[in-house]
């Protein structure tokens, strides 16, 4: 899952959001009214709706957008992920969490990273819900196990990953 996805409003010119989409690299945004997800463009939905009419700077996103919002739980198995993603047309799916709130998205691009990561890890983990890190344990250098939280840069052994980021037990408690 991508925890930063591009965020856009039925009202926002098409053409704005196409640039805005190319700056980020995104496949698609999840189009917001207030904090709900209504819906979601790709970058191919600008595309077909500039290319469609004669004069594109008036068109807005509510002219191009899908108004069906494909959604899955942050607990949902990855491959519920992968049947829906490459089952539909869809860009991307839009994951809530427990309570209802976009946690992020996910994209085929996080599909593939997430198959190659899976192989590199000692345990299959496959819930959209990252794994939690193995416990410290001393290396035949005599180092611990140790990294730095993301959030806000303390030194521990206790870092789990929590909507891509990894973070301390304080901090993810917050």
């Amino acid at each position: 899952m991508t925890r930063e996805y591009v965020g856009v409003s039925e009202s926002d010119g098409l053409a704005e959001t196409g640039r805005l989409l190319r700056e980020e690299r995104a496949d698609g945004a999840v189009v917001l009214r207030g904090n709900d997800p209504v819906g979601t463009v790709s970058v191919g939905d600008v595309l077909d709706q500039l290319l469609a009419v004669e004069n594109p700077t008036t068109d807005t996103v509510s002219d191009a957008m899908e108004s069906t919002v494909p959604r899955i739980d942050v607990d949902d198995h990855v491959e519920s992920a992968a049947d829906q993603l490459l089952s539909s047309s869809v860009s991307l799916l839009v994951v809530l969490d427990e309570r209802g709130d976009v946690a992020g998205v996910i994209t085929k691009d996080d599909l593939v990273r997430c198959v190659a990561l899976s192989r590199d890890a000692e345990t299959n983990n496959t819930n959209l819900e990252p794994a939690r890190t193995e416990s410290a344990t001393e290396t035949d250098a005599g180092y611990s196990n140790q990294g730095i939280c993301e959030r806000c840069g303390a030194l521990t052994s206790d870092l789990v990953s929590f909507n891509g980021q990894l973070l301390c037990s304080d901090c993810r408690d917050v």
